[in-house]
């Protein structure tokens, strides 16, 4: 599931594609896309990117701290809400970008700042943060199911 990269890359290679792909959201249709047995928007495409990575460095952070993690308890693709369905202008780009390149730099900084044992630190059944951290880029999907406009 890993590979040579260093994972501290991962999720700010990820968030430039996300972003690229959202540059182009400001042409958007209004139409949701089905994808799979989904509806994707853009705003919904950017609000599971973020909450992933949310979800994930809280789990990170809980289990490096050796603390017990909060399940989440988010809809996640499930629901579409009616914010996801409103139209994707040059602001929501901007918060988009701000949101989520603040969040690619909070990973990079704490992915490097682990040593490799704790990189590669299993708790029972649950992924070790360096899979976590691969595991993240399949959050392309999300704006993968927009695409580029």
């Amino acid at each position: 599931m890993t590979d040579e990269r260093h994972p501290a890359e991962l999720v700010p290679e990820l968030v430039e594609k996300v972003l690229a792909r959202a540059a182009t959201w400001t042409a958007w249709d209004g139409e949701p896309r089905p994808i799979d047995d989904r509806i994707y928007t853009p705003h919904k495409a950017i609000r599971r990117v973020a909450d992933h990575l949310v979800d994930h460095l809280a789990e990170i952070e809980a289990r490096v701290a050796g603390v017990a993690t909060i399940p989440d308890h988010w809809h996640a693709s499930a629901i579409t809400t009616p914010a996801d369905l409103a139209p994707f202008t040059a602001e929501d780009l901007d918060e988009a970008r701000s949101r989520l390149t603040r969040l690619a730099q909070i990973y990079d900084v704490r992915v490097r700042a682990l040593t490799p044992a704790q990189l590669d630190h299993r708790d029972g059944d649950a992924w070790t943060p360096r899979e976590i951290v691969v595991h993240l880029e399949g959050s392309l999907y999300y704006a993968d199911a927009i695409g580029f406009l």
